[in-house]
């Protein structure tokens, strides 16, 4: 089994420990039983839904290579100078410049581009953010993602609904909505943390050194990683559940301000092209 396996088990079984957790301090009983019922359906979730979550999140659709057949070349031509299998393609109707990949492993993943991506980016910017994503593929990343993309949204989810939820045994009417309120302010941060511990802002890192080394071209990766942070600025996402839920397995974070930052899992794009222009000059001088 790939070590992003392990860790994606290892993610989902400390989450539902957490929630059980904290559904026993703030509804004994009760509550633990609701949460660990939550836990058994986020596992359903998972198995079935969880490469595509983020996919419809973005409301993507799928793309043939006559619709799309410059992309369809780019890719296939990074897929085998990698040795991986060609990643379903998909894209999002949104103006903000991103890519993600999504699936179980290589041989189900799938890439989503935004319409906004292809408009913003050069061939060889385009190919650098692709190749950022076979990267992700290549090294399994995607399995502890979707695996992450899931519990986030179930938990951000879960924190809009413990307002009516009749948690605590007080007759007080005011106690269960102090105690949702409680749950809310741990559920929020909680989230956060499955995005840190599970996705963690070193793969990242990886990636752009994979891509770079796959491309022969950090500079290009340079270039698009500016290229989408500006964008993600001028055009951000909307700032709704699903989309803070899958913001970590975007090539940059798609909500540069406010709460998205949050659940950011990327490190500062200025950090990423630092790394990238010391990787270029080191193969100069080499």
């Amino acid at each position: 089994m790939h070590v992003n396996a392990v860790r994606a088990v290892g993610l989902f079984v400390g989450a539902g420990v957490l929630l059980v957790a904290a559904g026993w301090l703030f509804g004994a009983a009760a509550g633990a039983q609701f949460c660990l019922a939550l836990v058994v359906c986020a596992g359903v979730l998972v198995y079935l839904f969880g490469e595509t979550l983020a996919l419809r999140a973005m409301r993507a659709h799928p793309v043939s290579e006559i619709e799309q057949p410059e992309l369809y070349r780019i890719v296939r031509e990074l897929a085998t100078a990698a040795r991986q299998p060609m990643p379903r393609m998909y894209l999002s109707q949104v103006r903000t410049p991103n890519a993600f990949a999504t699936g179980r492993g290589p041989r189900r993943a799938a890439v989503c581009c935004t319409t906004g991506l292809l408009r913003t980016l050069d061939e060889r910017e385009l190919r650098a953010v692709l190749a950022h994503e076979l990267a992700h593929i290549r090294a399994h990343d995607t399995v502890i993602s979707s695996v992450a993309t899931t519990l986030t949204g179930l938990i951000a989810a879960l924190s809009m609904v413990t307002f009516l939820l009749p948690l605590g045994e007080s007759e007080e009417t005011d106690m269960p909505n102090l105690l949702g309120g409680l749950l809310l302010a741990l559920l929020a941060p909680l989230a956060a943390l499955v995005v840190h511990f599970g996705v963690g802002r070193r793969r990242e890192f990886r990636a752009d050194e994979e891509a770079a080394r796959l491309t022969g071209d950090p500079e290009a990766l340079s270039s698009a990683l500016r290229r989408l942070d500006a964008g993600s600025r001028a055009h951000p996402l909307p700032r709704e559940r699903p989309l803070l839920a899958s913001a970590h397995l975007m090539t940059t974070n798609p909500f540069p301000d406010g709460v998205g930052r949050l659940f950011s899992a990327h490190p500062p794009v200025a950090e990423r092209v630092r790394r990238l222009r010391e990787l270029g000059r080191d193969w100069d001088l080499g």
